[in-house]
């Protein structure tokens, strides 16, 4: 895997340079070419027909094109040069003690949910600190659009366009979804706007390294920067996933695509556009992978199911009576094979809700039944801890499956004295003023003050690196 990385898949570039970023791509490639399935005569046969008499998609793909629309953000961010941090250079050169910022635009992909109402889907990294939204449908019609609500730990995102006529997409159900099924990619890599590519479905309930919650299906369509929030359809025209990420050696399509279930993508937009927000609950719970010597030692036949590595005190995981060790290996009626499989069912729930669980303990079964609660960003919001923290939430990093502990900034509003600290959705905190932090008690200890300098070493992706925020 070092060779290779996640990338999520929106276009981006500064200024107006976006748009000529086509006229300037390489007509040659040193990445590996992806290999895609072609659709098999015994369903090709029974595709439309042109005028012609020649199977075809394109009936299909004609009826799809008007629900798939293209996004362009634009927004402002501040130069990331140390230069700018030396008070010699800029007294020297007389720069202004203002942060230098720079606008930035990026090319992504939606899709119409709710024609009546003017929803748009699109993943929530297209839309993330954007101050400026704009959607333009297929038939070149242009409009500003809302952003009604986002969700970082899936994600997804909602925009909004009124007094327009559109045409949604029907949404399917991703459940009854296999491996084989065959997919079309619909979206605007490299801002080619309407662009459709085909495959099939290469895998189901996959994972990357950005945390979260994830239940990825991935597909050899190709996808590529710009497909971000684009439709994978199945061949009845059902919109089944929302496109979000590619594992590339260099950004760019080698078969090897995710995108977000449309069944998750559905329960997420409920929310958000209820409230502008979903309101996540937790059991307070940590967990890890159940290997099969794990499995062994605790005397379990198979290795199968979400092991519980700790147990929250007071939380409402303690009070339903989980102990660590135990394994969930059922939640709602559904089988659990790994922790994050149970963190994505938890993490759809409501605070109130209930979810009942098989567990296996000491040998034997017991059923649990846990009420949600409140995650912690609900209780502590940034306005509360420091001035420069206004208008970020934050959790407690809930898997050490990977080893990092920490807080994790769940959502920045924009505008706010939190996006212009540097701080971004999906950052993970893990040290303030140089104390290592490990969860939101010990975050609030050495962040809660009202002025002073705040120190902060946060993980980005594969990467880390250190932000000074200043009240």
């Amino acid at each position: 895997m070092s060779r290779f990385t996640f990338f999520k898949t929106t276009a981006v570039a500064a200024g107006a340079a976006l748009m000529a970023t086509v006229a300037t791509l390489a007509l040659t490639t040193t990445s590996p070419a992806p290999v895609h399935a072609d659709i098999p005569a015994p369903v090709y046969a029974q595709a439309p027909t042109t005028a012609g008499g020649v199977p075809s998609l394109a009936p299909l793909v004609k009826s799809l094109l008007p629900g798939v629309v293209n996004i362009s953000v634009s927004s402002k961010v501040e130069i990331q040069n140390p230069l700018m941090n030396d008070p010699f250079f800029r007294r020297f050169f007389n720069v202004p003690d203002q942060p230098q910022t720079e606008e930035m635009q990026a090319i992504g992909s939606g899709v119409i949910a709710d024609a009546e109402k003017g929803y748009i889907i699109t993943n929530n990294h297209v839309v993330a600190q954007a101050d400026k939204v704009k959607v333009r449908l297929s038939d070149d019609r242009e409009f500003d659009a809302k952003v009604v609500g986002t969700d970082p730990d899936t994600d997804i995102a909602v925009l909004q366009v009124k007094g327009v006529t559109l045409k949604a997409l029907p949404l399917g159900d991703s459940d009854a979804m296999q491996v084989g099924d065959f997919v079309l990619a619909i979206g605007s890599p490299f801002n080619l706007r309407g662009t459709v590519t085909s495959g099939i479905i290469s895998g189901l309930g996959r994972t990357t390294d950005d945390g979260g919650i994830q239940d990825f299906i991935q597909t050899d369509a190709s996808i590529n920067p710009g497909n971000s929030g684009g439709a994978l359809v199945n061949l009845r025209g059902e919109v089944v996933g929302i496109n979000s990420q590619i594992l590339s050696q260099g950004g760019g399509s080698i078969g090897i695509g995710f995108a977000i279930p449309i069944n998750l993508v559905k329960a997420v937009m409920t929310q958000l556009t209820a409230n502008g927000k979903v309101e996540r609950g937790r059991i307070g719970i940590i967990g890890q992978p159940l290997t099969a010597d794990i499995a062994k030692a605790l005397g379990l036949k198979d290795g199968h199911g979400a092991l519980i590595a700790q147990v929250v005190p007071g939380s409402p995981a303690a009070k339903a009576g989980l102990k660590p060790e135990d394994v969930v290996v059922e939640a709602n009626g559904k089988s659990i094979e790994s922790f994050s499989q149970l963190r994505n069912i938890v993490g759809l729930l409501r605070i109130g809700d209930k979810v009942d669980l098989k567990v296996l303990r000491d040998g034997e079964q017991r059923d649990v039944t846990v009420v949600i609660g409140k995650t912690p960003e609900e209780a502590v919001g940034g306005k509360a801890l420091h001035p420069a923290l206004e208008g970020a939430s934050f959790a407690s990093v809930d898997d050490n499956s990977k080893g990092l502990t920490g807080v994790r900034v769940t959502g920045i509003k924009q505008g706010s004295p939190a996006a212009e600290s540097g701080l971004q959705p999906g950052d993970v905190i893990v040290s303030v003023n140089r104390h290592g932090i490990q969860n939101m008690e010990e975050f609030q200890k050495y962040a809660g003050s009202k002025n002073g300098n705040l120190l902060l070493r946060v993980q980005r992706g594969n990467g880390a690196l250190f932000l000074l925020l200043q009240p």
